[in-house]
């Protein structure tokens, strides 16, 4: 279906401009041409928002520690989060661990087979982001043949038991990692101290997925990075991006490369990091974050944006970019991010009127109206083709 949306206030590449738009074929168009029409009078036209890190959907899972539900069911829950928040890509980080429980090698397999069943069947186009914990040794052939699926899912370098173990910050969390895995705090801990008995067979199982990556051509980003070393060997290996680096320091070495730092939207809307970790305002402000992403609150990337600049700032489409333009090329998509003539029409109408508060209007994912406030649109039929 083809659509006219009139009146809106149309984000370009550095501004707010009243236009109108047009979807042909699922893309963004130049030129008219017979559709459905909505009076976007009073709101924002802007590019659906693409989150390349998000793990939300856990809590679908297992809303309460030990408590378990359907995947297929949380799959469909979490699509419907997604496009009511205008997100219109999603890569669920789903994590491999050594872990027993909901981040399991178990876990992940149920998980990659429940979303290539439900892809075709959800709103959002959703990804895989595969996040492998560096220790999870075993679970290495798994991930690697993961790596062939369609889409390429992203891949992530994780390693939170050197931090566990050293008492770093994620030695706060051990108590809420036991709890996660069905574990008591002491056979956690036991099992924690024969995983890093195996610490000197991680650098080569690194190597290995990397390379395994790179001749795949996936995505690979790394995670907590704690100095710009760190970065300087993981770009050696093909890391691309740096994802929530530990120090500003480490963010500045990747900026300076021109790669993309990628923090969470929630530090921004919170007005700070949960767990002492950068403040992703200031680093946006200084240049050091390009991406935000929802983390573990999908909310987030939308009111984030808002935090950072109102509509009639000049910033306003710099701020947006962090969760849409840059988030896209992040995630090696060069079809979405901008509502430019040929683009995916991946589009996001807001009612910013109260820019603390901003509400999803309606969500067109592939030129298809997946969600709309049927009573803002401009026409009960129109309406109505959302809801079929």
């Amino acid at each position: 279906m083809n659509w006219i949306i009139r009146n809106g206030a149309v984000l370009g590449s550095e501004r707010l401009d009243r236009a109108d738009l047009f979807i042909n074929e699922g893309r963004v168009s130049g030129r008219a041409s017979d559709g459905r029409e909505i009076d976007a009078e009073g709101l924002l036209v802007l590019p659906g928002i693409v989150d390349i890190h998000g793990d939300g959907f856990e809590r679908q899972i297992m809303p309460r520690p030990g408590v378990r539900f359907d995947v297929g069911l949380a799959l469909r829950d979490t699509d419907r989060q997604l496009v009511a928040n205008g997100i219109t890509t999603a890569f669920h980080g789903v994590t491999v661990s050594w872990e027993p429980g909901l981040r399991s090698l178990k876990a992940a397999e149920d998980f990659v087979t429940a979303l290539l069943a439900a892809r075709p069947h959800l709103a959002c186009d959703t990804r895989l982001h595969l996040r492998w914990e560096t220790f999870a040794l075993d679970a290495l052939p798994h991930v690697i043949d993961w790596l062939a699926l369609d889409p390429k899912p992203v891949v992530a370098l994780n390693d939170h038991t050197t931090g566990s173990v050293l008492k770093g910050t994620i030695a706060r969390k051990i108590g809420q990692m036991a709890e996660r895995s069905g574990l008591s705090r002491e056979d956690y801990m036991a099992l924690l101290d024969s995983v890093w008995a195996r610490r000197d067979e991680v650098a080569g199982a690194i190597e290995r997925l990397a390379m395994a990556a790179r001749d795949n051509g996936n995505v690979l980003l790394a995670h907590d990075e704690a100095s710009p070393d760190e970065r300087r060997h993981f770009r050696a290996l093909g890391v691309v991006s740096s994802e929530f680096p530990l120090t500003l320091e480490t963010a500045a070495e990747a900026r300076s490369a021109g790669e993309h730092v990628i923090l969470g939207a929630p530090n921004v809307v919170r007005g700070g990091s949960h767990n002492g970790a950068l403040d992703a305002t200031t680093a946006i402000r200084d240049g050091l974050c390009t991406v935000l992403a929802s983390d573990y609150h999908y909310p987030s990337p939308l009111h984030a944006a808002f935090r950072l600049a109102s509509p009639g700032d000049e910033g306003f489409a710099k701020a947006w970019a962090l969760v849409s333009a840059n988030a896209a090329a992040a995630a090696g998509l060069s079809d979405r991010g901008r509502l430019e003539e040929g683009s995916r029409a991946d589009i996001v109408l807001v009612d910013a009127k109260d820019v603390r508060y901003p509400k999803v209007v309606a969500t067109f994912v592939g030129g298809r109206l997946v969600y709309s406030a049927a009573t803002l649109l401009a026409s009960e039929s129109v309406a109505a083709s959302a809801a079929a």
